[in-house]
């Protein structure tokens, strides 16, 4: 009875999914309207489905799980910057891409890179394009494997069977409903992923004795409760000044993210950013700070009930299934928290999944092979481009031990660092030109992939733990360097260019 009612939980849950797709896309006309929901998103839906996209299943597995085995310090200052990251994303970049972008008619990212420079080359548009895909399709892929391996390790469920069934799922409703779906999903999907949040830490409070009975049974444990220190291997370890800073630069990553922006580009009415910026901001801090308490609360479950845990990310599952023992009712609850895990998973996939197509199909397919197909055709070719990179990315996923949360860092430096920096030059610099931001992209991307392949083994090696940092924050550095020192050595933009910007400026102003 315990299995039957998670699954019909699950599979409420999933239906659902199906139907909001099916319920939005006759709103669909047009392309624009496919990839950025015709820029009709409320202020509500725009916070919550940029900051369920953004969270994926780390929220629910990846920080509880740091937190279990090493203790605060890590998940704390993990959770501090993307925290600030997000607040300032929305404070400083929300308003002017939607105005950058509405002014000089984009629908993507790329989109917005090509046109804020007027790159008729299409070089801009095809290494944004490229970085997209590249990043996104294995990131996707990653998603997919969550799903495959939660249902696996719930059910017993062939992991391959059970990656084709979720992936088949969110491709579904991404194929139908487009990025309206994709974004009111999303909205679902966060509210899902805040119950399982609250149901796991009460439930786990109760279990574990109290709050007090949560606090000593890790308050000796050495360096567990310290912010400058970490507990491995029953003893403390230093979690020194870089450390932290280098943990901090996983905010920057939120300025590169194209799902992220793309909500920014989507909202009905600018002026009331304001209210999604508060919406978001709060919600990603309760969230975290509840995520990093599962993983402290999970140590004193696991200690109560005499659980042999092998993966600390597991945690929240191990709860759920306790949760699942005690009656029918709190059977669907913990239905309703595991269906918080796929949600955490799918709300990414989808919004990634629908990224890399438009990319695909809007700005390599339709801009180098097929410039004047009318409005239905683009609508298939868009269609037919976001399953045919769902294929890929469960190709990508096809290794059941192939690693979720190492992709996802991986693909978040990629973005931040390639992106990141030309967002915010192209949005606050006037002598930026588009040979400043192709130098950045390149810089940035390339950086990533030679620190994490080249500089981190080689400073591991040799003991240079200042080589060992998060590639993201060096990387970022390279690119904003190469974006500067490429735009004043080379001749300025054009009036046009900068009319534009000056236009964007005033009316970012006086709005």
């Amino acid at each position: 009875m315990t299995n039957t009612m998670i699954v019909f939980s699950i599979a409420v849950y999933m239906i659902l999914m199906i139907v909001i797709g099916v319920r939005v896309s006759k709103r669909n006309k047009n392309t624009d309207d496919y990839y950025l929901g015709g820029r009709k998103l409320g202020p509500f839906v725009t916070a919550m489905s940029a900051e369920a996209s953004d969270m994926s299943s780390w929220l629910l597995m990846g920080l509880p799980g740091v937190a279990l085995a090493t203790g605060i310090a890590d998940a704390f200052w993990t959770a501090v910057g993307l925290a600030v990251g997000t607040y300032v994303n929305w404070l400083i970049i929300a308003k002017r891409l939607r105005i950058y972008s509405e002014a000089n008619k984009s629908a993507t990212i790329p989109d917005f890179f090509s046109n804020r420079f007027r790159d008729k080359s299409g070089a801009l548009l095809a290494i944004s394009a490229i970085v997209i895909i590249v990043f996104f399709v294995p990131y996707t892929g990653s998603g997919f494997a969550a799903v495959g391996k939660l249902f696996n390790s719930l059910f017993g469920v062939d992991y391959h069977v059970a990656l084709i069934v979720g992936a088949a799922v969110i491709v579904a409703y991404t194929v139908i409903g487009g990025f309206l779906a994709a974004s009111t999903s999303d909205f679902v999907q966060s509210i899902i992923m805040t119950f399982a949040l609250f149901v796991v830490v009460m439930f786990g409070i109760e279990n574990a004795g109290g709050i007090t009975n949560v606090y000593e049974n890790v308050k000796d444990l050495p360096g567990y409760l310290s912010l400058n220190a970490t507990f491995a291997d029953g003893a403390s370890k230093d979690y020194g000044l870089l450390s932290i800073v280098s943990t901090l630069a996983w905010g920057l990553g939120y300025f590169g993210m194209p799902h992220v922006l793309l909500r920014f580009m989507a909202i009905e009415d600018r002026q009331k950013l304001k209210l999604s910026r508060r919406i978001a901001s709060v919600w990603v801090v309760i969230s975290m700070a509840a995520a990093i308490f599962i993983g402290v609360i999970g140590f004193s479950f696991v200690k109560n009930n005499g659980i042999q845990l092998d993966d600390p990310e597991r945690v929240l599952i191990v709860i759920s299934k306790s949760i699942a023992q005690l009656d029918t009712f709190a059977a669907m609850l913990a239905g309703i928290i595991l269906a918080g895990i796929l949600a955490a998973t799918m709300s990414t996939a989808d919004s990634q999944l629908l990224a890399a197509s438009s990319s695909m199909s809007e700005n390599i397919v339709r801009r180098f092979f097929f410039k004047n197909i009318s409005d239905k055709a683009s609508m298939i070719v868009a269609r037919c481009t976001v399953a045919l990179i769902a294929v890929v990315a469960v190709i990508f996923a096809w290794d059941p031990d192939s690693s979720v949360f190492g992709i996802v860092s991986f693909a978040w430096a990629g973005f931040g660092a390639a992106f990141g920096p030309v967002v915010l030059c192209a949005l606050f610099w006037k002598r930026m030109n588009r040979w400043g931001a192709l130098a950045g992209m390149v810089a940035g991307g390339a950086m990533v992939v030679i620190w994490e392949y080249v500089i981190t083994p080689y400073g591991a090696a040799n003991g240079i733990s200042a080589l060992t940092i998060y590639e993201l924050l060096p990387a970022f550095l390279t690119a904003l360097a190469a974006i500067i020192i490429v735009s004043l050595v080379t001749p300025a933009p054009s009036k046009e260019i900068v009319e534009e910007f000056e236009e964007v400026k005033k009316t970012f102003k006086a709005k």
